[in-house]
């Protein structure tokens, strides 16, 4: 990795690199070496605050921009990420450690989110209805809230920039991006592509620091609204914040999705979809499927595919184009992983470890990197933690169900309601699933039940805490507020003003 130099993450507020004279910093990870690779700013409240004054500023201005001058930065930002595509999915395999190829195709997927932002104009168009008394007619326009906050987990760095900056600046807000501390570096360089493309000052702003930050957006008049990926209990307690403040929120939190394989399924197209789904992203993912249910005719088969299939994965550097999986993030996330294998293990009820994953023997350069395997246990019965609880790494769990009823029974008794995928051929399995399943994203035969970007990503229950979704429509939403306007219009021949009132049994409390 000799063409990384030391990275010194830095804020970047009103269009300019910011340093916190005395700010402490925390040190930046490559997961794969275990070596540290750069530092980052622990801003504080006055750096905080600088970047809600110059947000608020930029506003004013910014709202005002024709809609079609800001499609034109949402066309730039999308040619900046396509010049810079290597360079960019390279920062997130280096200091995220998500496989390049991996890294590759997140990079690819928000040029295609600012694509479809690009369609703004078209999905911010309100509505007129002419008529509704005598020359009178009703508009409803959808315009701008403000300033919001963004809140990045580790796992995607890029994604969730994606998903909340190109729609909140398209439709009219200005932001202030607060990414993971442990990811920084793609969030770095797309602030070069600001700087370059000449993006007004303020109108983005990166900060990075304490999980405290947010705390500073709840009750200022100036923040409209508050963003989130990451967990539920965060998600909980960033919603009581915005409730404090009468602010808008959008606060996507945790997972547990489950596999369906019923007697029909395509075996083969199962497998293919299971390694990608548990153990692309190392599992670091809120649509990573972390629990595999199977009905009795063929449970031992897919069991025994399972194990046969990820007991083949190459684990390994990020940057390796012959390995499949890289690392987790952290030392503290592979220990979660190992400390959960030992827990499922020792609740019991007849479950066992029939891969493991942990402690793998990696090469010399990567041995001090924060590996974990492909792990499987089998036998995991419903009252196990593992069973309904967010590990978030490559630690997948089987389960015998009796049919389909019964697994859309346990997907309805979780606390989450992200995703749930089900293979089979079955057109009446697909639909009845599809329809009862209680959870906001649905697979059927595909094991990442992601949606495309033209259409709303977000799940239900405890997996968002709010009511709009990300990206697409459901982007459009929240970054936006119907304002009805009533215009009444006269006849510049006729009477300079219309007829005083009559006293009358009836008044309208509408405009008449």
């Amino acid at each position: 990795m000799s063409d990384f130099p030391y990275i010194k993450i830095r804020n970047y507020i009103n269009g300019q690199w910011q340093e916190e004279a005395g700010c402490k910093t925390v040190p930046l990870y490559n997961p794969s070496t275990g070596e540290v690779i750069g530092e980052v700013p622990m801003s504080g409240p006055e750096t905080a605050e600088m970047a809600i004054a110059t947000a608020h500023a930029a506003y004013q201005t910014w709202r005002m921009f024709p809609i079609a001058k800001r499609m034109t930065y949402i066309y730039k930002i999308r040619q900046g990420m396509i010049d810079n595509k290597e360079k960019l999915a390279r920062a997130i395999a280096y200091d995220q450690a998500k496989h390049i190829s991996e890294a590759r195709g997140e990079v690819q997927r928000v040029i295609e989110i600012l694509e479809s932002a690009a369609c703004t104009p078209a999905m911010i168009q309100g509505e007129v209805l002419d008529q509704v008394s005598t020359n009178i007619s009703a508009r409803v326009v959808r315009q701008s809230l403000g300033v919001f906050g963004g809140v990045a987990p580790f796992n995607f760095p890029a994604l969730v920039f994606g998903w909340f900056i190109p729609y909140a600046i398209a439709t009219g807000n200005t932001f202030i991006f607060k990414p993971s501390t442990q990811s920084p570096y793609f969030m770095q360089l797309m602030c070069e592509i600001f700087h370059e493309i000449e993006l007004p000052a303020g109108v983005v702003n990166v900060i990075h620091g304490h999980r405290d930050i947010p705390g500073t957006w709840y009750e200022d008049p100036r923040i409209a609204g508050v963003c989130l990926v990451g967990s539920t209990p965060t998600a909980k307690k960033m919603a009581e914040g915005c409730a404090r403040g009468a602010k808008r929120s959008m606060l996507l939190g945790g997972a547990k999705n489950m596999l369906v394989v019923m007697e029909d399924a395509n075996m083969d197209v199962f497998i293919n979809n299971f390694l990608n789904s548990c153990f692309g992203s190392a599992g670091q993912r809120c649509l990573a499927g972390s629990i595999v249910a199977a009905v009795p005719e063929i449970y031992e088969q897919v069991v025994e595919r399972m194990v046969d299939a990820a007991s083949k994965i190459k684990v390994g550097d990020a940057f390796d184009p012959d390995v499949y999986m890289g690392p987790l993030i952290s030392r503290a996330a592979a220990d979660k992983v190992e400390e959960y294998v030992d827990i499922a293990l020792k609740h019991g009820h007849g479950c066992s470890l029939v891969l493991d994953g942990r402690k793998p023997v990696m090469p010399e350069k990567n041995k001090n990197g924060f590996f974990v395997g492909p792990t499987i246990i089998r036998d995991v019965t419903p009252c196990n933690p593992l069973f309904t609880t967010e590990v978030f790494g490559p630690l997948v769990a089987t389960i015998k169900v009796a049919d389909m009823d019964d697994a859309l029974d346990l997907i309805h008794r979780s606390e989450f309601g992200n995703g749930a995928c089900i293979f089979t051929q079955n057109l009446h399995y697909a639909e009845t699933f599809a329809r009862m399943a209680d959870v906001g994203m649905v697979g059927v035969n595909v094991g990442i039940c992601a949606p495309h970007p033209y259409v709303p990503f977000g799940g239900i229950k405890g997996s968002l805490i709010g009511t709009d979704k990300a990206q697409g429509k459901g982007g459009i939403d929240f970054f936006t507020q119907n304002k009805v306007i009533t215009v009444r219009t006269h006849d510049p021949k006729g009477p300079d003003a219309p007829a005083a009132p009559k006293n009358t049994a009836v008044r309208s409390c509408v405009a008449s």
